[in-house]
């Protein structure tokens, strides 16, 4: 005898045979794709899809099923909110309650039998359905049972209880993933609400969020799905960082210690709770620690700053990050500890960067200097806002920056690094004293003098190496001053790598030009000034090594430059004539260039002396007679130069240069009308003496051979024949240069035909240039345009022949001497 179920029971085992089958079906039909793609030959043309999936099937049945799900839980929420809101009030208390709690029941019931089948995604849109009309019931208890509640207090309340439900219903069923992530979006507004809604002060709506960052933090702690971590991270952070910033701008509006207490214990709580979390959680232990570091010195700085006059705010902060240090000592988590550290970095760099514009107006404050030089000392500098401070936040931050990585090897900061900053901040320390106390000018120039020298020294102190091995390194001797400093390792104590010495040298520049200019408010502090330095630089150039050394050389020379002007000012002379007296100094460069041969300072050193010289000429400039002697002067001291091998060239064509545009000067000094009675005197015996050389070396470029002689003439013949309205002087002039030209051609010299073909060029030119406005004139508008461009037709039509002529033209010339 055969049991026969029910109909309904069997109806239900139908169903859920077919559930199974259709699951099976789906599971059959990705495998089967997955095994064409993968036994289909290469270069196959891919299966159709249409032949492979059912007739008619336009979407795959998930899909379909997802958005039919989606729409339907949207129109059946918009019916409940339609009937809750418009409905409502047709409805007695009876009908209102049995028809509102009846539909909450079923949806949130309904979710487990559709389980029991298998129908997850059913349950998951019925269930958010459900979870819906929980929050509808809420507002309609409001409406109907506690209509004179505040609305803030029971959204709490309310908010509070969903939250604990949602919370319960979800495992209850197993497998729902919506009802969790609801509760705890929901559990983020009971206690912020309840503290808004009883008229709660700032403090108490900041320590309510703060309990709210707690209970996220449990829950990103305890929970093991990743978007319940995800929300409760979310909600820490949001919740957490209101609760920080309220409590940090509470402590910064605190004008007494007392009121600075309260947000100091909100900023130490929540700094207790980051880390807390950065404890338990090692991945994101660095991020979190560094807030709880922050919010502790915010908190103990804020209550620190209230007891302390306004312009100590910083250092009290700052004190409070130093103690933060010693954190980084304990057995702490190697994270914990990390981000502790960031975090006091953090405040050191904002002090540093604070302390920087005071340190700034130090250095430019004696650029006020130069508008009246030599007119009186300065007016006392009066301390601006929070500049007493200063030099105690830059020299707290460089012991900090010098002693971390010698006391706090866990930080794992480069010593190099850091001794570079703690360098800089040092200095930066130092410049700021003499504004920070208000010191009157003398001990200000004092005390700048005695930071330069302090930092040139420092720049230029020879390795600890050579010093340890006993080895000597002759002061001219570059290679083996370069190989010692090569031999000190970069991280040794005393050794001052290349980025030290480099930021040594650079304060010590800065601090020695501020001096230099604020020393020019009196004629004694100037000459004062400028000889320390003098003294100090020489000094430096003669113990240092590499680039420091030539860069101290350097400024020894515009020290010198400096105190020469300042002697012939000082003496009464004009400007032109302290041009003269400024030529000194490119002379003794020269003398010195010669005794030092080729030392790496020499180049240095004559250079910065030949830009002295350029200074010379331009002071010379307004007159004329003056600037003739200024160079040809230069021009003896550049002749003088071109003896010695190493600079032959360069020095060779400036002295020439200089020699002929001192002549062309002079006799325009002299309003000479036949410049060639002037010129032919110098040009015969320099051409005689190129002739002379090119015999004894036949490999003498004619350029040094003939250009000076040949440039001497034909330029300034030149000159004066364009301004010359007869015909003698271009006729002359024509002539001489068409021999010059065919000379060079015959003999294949190349600056007699260049110079020559030049000078015959622009003479001509000059003389065609009237008939060729004349005739410009009387052609009508449009052929100058038409002529042209058939030029650039023709010259484009034959561009390759003309790029080939250009090129043997080149080689022509380059082939002369």
């Amino acid at each position: 005898m055969e049991n026969v179920p029910p109909p309904a029971e069997e109806l239900r085992l139908i169903d859920r045979e077919l559930a199974q089958l259709d699951a099976r079906r789906a599971q059959l039909l990705a495998r089967r794709g997955w095994l064409l793609q993968t036994v289909r030959p290469v270069g196959a043309a891919p299966a159709d899809p249409a032949r492979t999936a059912r007739p008619g099937a336009e979407t795959s049945p998930p899909s379909a099923q997802n958005v039919l799900l989606t729409l339907g839980g949207i129109l059946l929420a918009v019916a409940a909110i339609a009937f809750t809101l418009v409905s409502w009030g047709h409805l007695g208390i009876g009908g209102r309650a049995l028809v509102l709690g009846a539909v909450t029941v079923t949806a949130l019931a309904t979710p487990a039998v559709l389980l029991r089948r298998g129908l997850v995604s059913t349950a998951e849109s019925v269930a958010a359905l459900g979870l819906l009309l929980t929050v509808l019931d809420a507002y309609a208890l409001h409406r109907v049972a506690f209509p004179g509640t505040h609305p803030g207090a029971y959204a709490a309340v309310a908010s509070g209880v969903l939250a604990a439900l949602w919370a319960g219903y979800g495992p209850a069923l197993g497998t729902l993933r919506l009802p969790v992530p609801a509760a705890v979006v929901a559990a983020q507004f009971p206690l912020p609400l309840w503290a808004v809604a009883t008229g709660s002060s700032l403090w108490v709506t900041a320590w309510a969020t703060l309990a709210t960052a707690a209970l996220d933090v449990a829950i990103a702690l305890v929970a093991k799905r990743t978007d319940v971590r995800v929300l409760g991270i979310l909600g820490a952070v949001t919740t957490g960082g209101w609760s920080l910033l309220t409590g940090g701008w509470l402590s910064v509006s605190a004008h007494s210690p007392s009121l600075a207490v309260e947000p100091a214990l909100l900023l130490l709580a929540a700094a207790g709770l980051a880390l807390c979390a950065a404890w338990r959680a090692p991945a994101s232990a660095p991020a979190t620690a560094m807030v709880a570091g922050l919010a502790s010195v915010a908190g103990v700085g804020g209550v620190l700053r209230a007891a302390l006059p306004a312009e100590w705010a910083v250092p009290a902060y700052l004190l409070c990050a130093v103690a933060l240090l010693a954190a980084v000592r304990t057995r702490a988590p190697h994270g914990v500890r990390t981000g502790l550290a960031y975090a006091s970095g953090a405040v050191h760099a904002a002090s540093a960067i604070w302390a920087a514009p005071a340190v700034v107006l130090t250095l430019l404050r004696p650029a006020a200097v130069l508008e009246d030089v030599w007119s009186g000392a300065p007016a006392q500098d009066v301390a601006l806002w929070g500049t007493v401070a200063v030099p105690v936040v830059a020299a707290t931050v460089a012991v900090v920056l010098w002693a971390a990585p010698r006391l706090l090897p866990a930080l794992a900061l480069p010593r190099t690094t850091a001794d570079c900053a703690a360098l800089a901040l040092a200095w930066s320390a130092a410049v700021a004293v003499p504004t920070a106390l208000s010191l009157s000018y003398a001990p200000t120039l004092v005390l700048q003098l005695l930071t330069a020298t302090a930092a040139l020294a420092l720049a230029v102190r020879p390795p600890r190496t050579a010093e340890a091995t006993g080895t000597s390194a002759d002061a001219g001797a570059a290679g083996t001053a370069g190989t010692a400093e090569a031999a000190a390792p970069a991280g040794a104590l005393g050794t001052p790598p290349g980025a030290f010495a480099g930021i040594a040298l650079a304060c010590g520049l800065a601090s020695g030009t501020s001096a230099a200019v604020l020393g020019l408010a009196t004629r004694p502090a100037t000459f004062a000034v400028l000889g320390v330095l003098v003294a100090v630089n020489v000094a430096a150039a003669l113990l240092g090594r590499g680039l420091p050394r030539a860069v101290v050389a350097c400024g020894a020379v515009v020290g010198t430059a400096g105190l020469v002007a300042a002697a012939a000012a000082a003496a009464g002379l004009p400007a032109h004539q302290v041009a003269i007296a400024l030529l000194a100094v490119p002379a003794a460069a020269a003398l010195l260039g010669a005794r030092l041969g080729r030392h790496p300072v020499a180049l240095p050193v004559e250079a910065t002396a030949a830009v002295a010289g350029l200074l010379a000429i331009a002071l010379a400039v307004p007159h004329t007679p003056t600037l003739a002697l200024v160079l040809a002067l230069a021009g003896v001291i550049a002749a003088g130069t071109s003896v010695r091998a190493e600079r032959r060239p360069a020095a060779g064509y400036l002295a020439a240069v200089l020699f002929v545009a001192a002549t062309w000067v002079r006799l325009a000094a002299s309003g000479v009308e036949w410049p060639e009675a002037y010129t032919l005197p110098v040009t015969v015996p320099a051409l005689a003496v190129g002739a002379l050389r090119r015999r004894r070396d036949p490999q003498a470029s004619s350029w040094s051979a003939y250009g000076p002689g040949l440039t001497a003439t034909l330029v300034p013949s030149l000159f004066a024949a364009w301004g010359d309205t007869h015909w003698l002087r271009p006729l002359l002039l024509g002539l001489a240069a068409l021999a010059v030209t065919l000379a060079g051609a015959r003999l294949r010299l190349q600056a007699p035909l260049v110079l020559g073909g030049l000078t015959l060029a622009l003479d001509t030119l000059h003389e065609l240039a009237p008939y060729v406005v004349q005739v410009v004139d009387a052609l009508p508008r449009w052929l100058p345009p038409a002529l042209a461009g058939l030029l650039l037709l023709a010259v484009g039509a034959t561009y390759e022949q003309r790029l080939r002529d250009a090129r043997r033209l080149r080689d022509g010339l380059g082939r002369m001497r």
